[in-house]
């Protein structure tokens, strides 16, 4: 099942089924079930007896072997790093199976990170699953998750074949950061905006899940219901509670006690925390309104009225910059002693 705010999605786009486009880009906020609708989309085109608005039915042997991760026509390419991920949907309630490619022999290299890039050898596998006929004379569906993590020669790779595509087969590519995506790619598939739910409606699904402080967690994760959920469940909230402490100490933060604690968090996650603070200092400035923290309102008031406004927005472009390479190797201590140095230059 997709999700409650996804049911205007999903009834729009059965409107594309007498002709349904080669490439489809589903894109949108991050945390609001992209994934998980794509796979249920991928399950409703590959259903044998679906319903008639576009629901698979889920007892047909196409139904059984997709929830089972078999389907000889599907598949699913993600970077090394997201194969649980992918294998779980966005949900986090379906298994893993078989449709999630790999980087083929180097997967398993020991000692080698995995990696959060897809590669070209995972789209050039796609050629063979493209170049033989569907097993069972339906289509063909392939999803791409992230888009956008596509390096260079896989998303040149994927430009050919989305160029001259495949008779049968359906591509679903779902992307967080259109942005990101090269623009030949983007041209070449049939744009899909997936909606946000309400705040309302966010709000009441995670009350239903169980969890806690809902509408708090729900602004940190700037209205999205899945990201709001992982935060309820995140083992680093005791490290972001101590983070957001120093953040709102100003002139007080001690860079270095910072860049020694976080050392071992992923770099995108504590960037995420100090990208929503800087945004809220913004925000305080502005209209007196944070969007992400408003429980540290008052921290966020004393902290806006003693930076330099113009230096904040050059901190700002500094730390989106360092957001462009956040996924490259990189000595976390060492980039986190120089922001948090530089967030305190902000008072001086």
């Amino acid at each position: 099942m997709i999700y409650p705010w996804q049911t205007d999605d999903w009834t729009r786009l059965q409107q594309l089924r007498g002709h349904w486009p080669h490439a489809l880009l589903l894109h949108g906020q991050a945390g609001i079930g992209k994934l998980h609708f794509a796979r249920h989309l991928a399950q409703g085109l590959l259903c044998e007896t679906p319903q008639p608005n576009g629901e698979p039915c889920g007892t047909c042997p196409a139904c059984r072997w997709f929830s089972q991760g078999n389907h000889p026509d599907y598949r699913i390419v993600v970077p090394e790093a997201l194969a649980a991920e992918a294998g779980q949907g966005a949900g986090g309630d379906e298994p893993a199976g078989k449709a999630a490619e790999a980087d083929g022999d180097e997967g398993g290299k020991k000692g080698r990170a995995p990696s959060r890039e897809i590669r070209i050898e995972q789209v050039r596998s796609l050629l063979d699953f493209s170049g033989v006929g569907s097993h069972r004379g339906g289509m063909r569906v392939v999803v791409l998750y992230p888009a956008e993590a596509l390096n260079v020669a896989a998303a040149n790779a994927l430009l050919k074949t989305l160029e001259e595509p495949p008779a049968g087969v359906v591509f679903l590519l779902v992307s967080a950061r259109i942005d990101r995506l090269l623009p030949t790619i983007v041209s070449r598939c049939r744009q899909w905006p997936m909606g946000s739910p309400s705040p309302q409606a966010a709000e009441a699904w995670l009350v239903a899940q169980g969890v806690d402080e809902a509408a708090a967690l729900l602004a940190e994760a700037g209205g999205a219901p899945l990201a709001a959920r992982a935060l309820a469940q995140d083992e680093s909230r005791v490290l972001r509670d101590w983070t957001l402490g120093q953040l709102a100490a100003g002139a007080g933060c001690d860079a270095f006690a910072c860049g020694e604690a976080l050392q071992k968090l992923p770099v995108p996650l504590v960037l995420g925390w100090l990208q929503r603070w800087l945004y809220d200092l913004l925000a305080e400035r502005a209209a007196g309104r944070p969007r992400y923290f408003p429980h540290a309102g008052a921290s966020l008031a004393r902290c806006a009225q003693r930076l330099d406004p113009a230096a904040l927005a050059t901190f700002m472009r500094t730390v989106t910059r360092q957001r462009a390479v956040e996924n490259h190797p990189l000595n976390a201590r060492l980039v986190f002693e120089a922001l948090f140095l530089g967030y305190r230059e902000l008072f001086d």
